[in-house]
């Protein structure tokens, strides 16, 4: 039968033993990697939760083999042709990605002769066919991640109670994975070398300045108080590098100290010399994530705490539990991690976590038309963030469903942040107030932090809505357009007023731009009710060129909109507002998925990968036996990942 499909489609006669993986990898695999299918069938593409991923852009032959082999789940063997593998590509049943695979080309032939093949094996066959992958390498070398800028400012706090927040001068830190502690992107250039610099100088000649007695640990008795110098080095050095001293450390650091305080006639001089020597130290910046030495393993986990859980260096305690062994197991680590966490200071490691995820750097960063949005200022701007910290706190604090944040009708609110969403004022500031039932306000995604970020300085985005929450709240990436394409919107003109859905119809009609739009422009369009400062409105509000500029009945138009959506690749997906969008987050697994991903992100320092699905897996499990406790979540990474190792 195969033999016949080949003669009817024209293609060469193959025999059973040409048709196979190697054949797969020759033809058709690189028929997918034209049609862009990676785009979206990756771990983090829309299609991943699908399963249908394809391997990484450096897999190796047999790896290919592998995954063309197991197709077969997406092939229906009794009637090839009502397969997904063969409806979904083609188009023929609705696809996401639209028409990946045209009809009667070259790469549906070669399409139809790999499911027929896969359709003709057994389950013994597919077993026997398949072969083993090769493990992949990982090598073993210690890995350092280098201080973020407010985990240095926070540390030379706790260490020198400086709060001048040196790093707030720094270079600025890239986005990575959503993230500002990914180890990718933590090199240290020579701009930043110098800042270290600088910033270790100023920092010791303030300790010495403010004769801060709780550096010296001890009473010197003059310059050359070798005891009292031996006890500082000893401990000071403790605290700054995490760890006890090495035996050479302690030499070097003493020498420098009494050399010093030798020429400066005082014990301060020697201070001041060895705390900036010391802060400039890669045993300082850098924490040692893996380490070989079985000595320092214990204060790596202590100093993983303490960076997780409260963004700072570890506390006396825990150096003392570490340096006693109680942090040498999972048991221990998750008893240290619980304690940890119902400290108060785990609200300033939560605060940055939060403030990373939902950027709210682009928040304060926004540029607003003050002609169209007089009361948009940096105080409001603030406000907004604090909005969205003081609610994802009250649902970690009082382990609530922390999935509440996608669709709960409250938040908290000042007067100001109340005047714009049209409410009565709270009594207090930030106080927890309930959204009256005619509101469609849904969690996050109606927080004005989100919908400010997410618009332009006059008019909304539901490309960059959607964008957000395809990428923020899914964990899928989307790809960035393609070179040369015109990304700017038709001009809203007095003769022909336009809504932004009628707008960005081109980019659903696009062949170039509907692939990927047609995954975040539904998405937005369910926002549409909120002007780019994050204020209900009926109508939409066309802000149109022409016209003199005090003429505001001639420059806005009202239209109506229509905030019906989708959120294609997940099911049951359409909605009619923002409340019903929130509704389906709130039941996506993929949703639940994803904030399990962003806590191991920010936890790990790095993006998951294959190998760390059964982390994930159990995370999830964990937090959803929890009834979606994120404390449990972040308790459940800590023990179940390399972070307890």
């Amino acid at each position: 039968m195969r033999q016949l499909v080949l003669f009817v489609l024209g293609l060469p006669t193959l025999t059973a033993q040409a048709v196979n993986a190697p054949w797969f990898v020759k033809n058709l695999y690189p028929a997918f990697e034209k049609a862009n299918c990676r785009t979206c069938h990756v771990l983090d593409g829309v299609a991943g939760p699908t399963k249908l991923v394809f391997p990484e852009l450096d897999a190796n032959e047999v790896e290919k083999e592998i995954f063309g082999l197991q197709l077969q789940r997406w092939v229906n063997a009794k009637s090839p042709r009502q397969s997904l593998l063969w409806n979904k590509p083609t188009n023929r049943l609705k696809h996401s990605g639209g028409m990946r695979i045209a009809p009667n080309s070259p790469e549906e032939k070669s399409l139809k002769v790999w499911i027929d093949y896969l359709a003709g094996l057994s389950p013994q066959e597919l077993l026997a066919l398949t072969p083993v992958a090769p493990k992949r390498v990982v090598s073993a070398t210690e890995t350092l991640r280098r201080l973020t800028h407010s985990q240095y400012n926070n540390t030379v706090r706790d260490l020198l109670g400086d709060a001048s927040n040196p790093a707030s001068q720094f270079p600025p830190e890239d986005f990575i994975n959503g993230f500002k502690n990914q180890i990718q992107g933590q090199s240290l250039s020579p701009l930043l070398a110098e800042s270290y610099a600088a910033s270790a100088e100023k920092l010791a000649a303030s300790a010495v300045r403010r004769q801060a007695q709780e550096l010296v640990f001890c009473q010197p008795s003059g310059p050359a108080d070798a005891t009292c110098r031996e006890t500082f080095i000893r401990k000071f050095g403790r605290r700054t590098f995490r760890r006890p001293l090495e035996p050479d450390e302690q030499s070097r650091y003493s020498r420098l100290f009494a050399a010093e305080a030798k020429r400066g006639a005082s014990f301060w001089s020697g201070i001041e010399a060895a705390v900036e020597a010391m802060l400039q130290s890669p045993h300082f910046l850098f924490r040692l994530e893996r380490t070989s030495n079985p000595k320092w393993k214990p204060y790596a986990r202590a100093a993983r705490l303490s960076y997780f859980f409260w963004d700072t260096m570890p506390d006396p305690q825990l150096l003392d539990a570490a340096g006693k062994g109680e942090l040498n197991d999972a048991a221990g680590m998750e008893r240290h991690a619980r304690k940890i966490l119902a400290s108060e200071r785990s609200q300033t490691g939560l605060d940055e976590f939060i403030s990373q995820w939902f950027r709210f750097d682009r928040v304060t960063s926004q540029l607003k038309d003050r002609r169209i949005f007089p009361l948009f200022t940096r105080e409001l701007a603030l406000a907004m963030n604090e909005e969205t910290r003081r609610f994802l706190q009250y649902l970690i604090s009082s382990d609530a469903d922390f999935m509440e944040f996608v669709s709960a009708p409250y938040s908290f609110l000042n007067a100001d942040l109340a005047s714009l969403y049209q409410i009565p004022p709270p009594s207090e500031p930030f106080t927890k107030v309930q959204f009256p039932a005619t509101a469609i306000r849904s969690g996050i995604l109606t927080h004005a932090s989100v919908l400010v970020q997410t618009s332009k300085p006059v008019e909304t985005s539901p490309t960059a809505r959607g964008l957000f929450i395809r990428e923020q709240l899914l964990c899928q990436h989307v790809p960035q357009p393609p070179p040369g394409v015109n990304t700017n919107l038709p001009e809203v003109k007095e003769s022909h007023p336009m809504t932004n859905r009628q707008r960005l119809a081109e980019h659903l009609t696009n062949e170039s731009c509907a692939s990927c739009h047609k995954l975040i422009d539904p998405i937005g369009f369910g926002l549409e009710q909120y002007d780019a400062a994050g204020r209900f409105q009926e109508k939409f509000i066309a802000h149109v060129a022409q016209g003199r500029a005090d003429d505001k009945a001639k420059r806005d138009i009202e239209l109506p909109i229509d905030i019906s959506g989708s959120v294609a690749g997940l099911r049951n997906a359409d909605f009619q507002n923002p409340r019903e969008l929130g509704r389906i987050l709130y039941e996506s697994d993929a949703c639940r998925s994803c904030v399990a991903k962003q806590v191991f992100r920010y936890c790990l320092g790095r993006a998951e990968t294959r190998g760390d699905q059964p982390v994930l897996d159990q995370a999830l499990a964990a937090f959803t036996r929890s009834q979606f406790k994120f404390k449990e979540l972040m308790i459940a990474i800590v023990v179940r990942s390399e972070f307890a190792q």
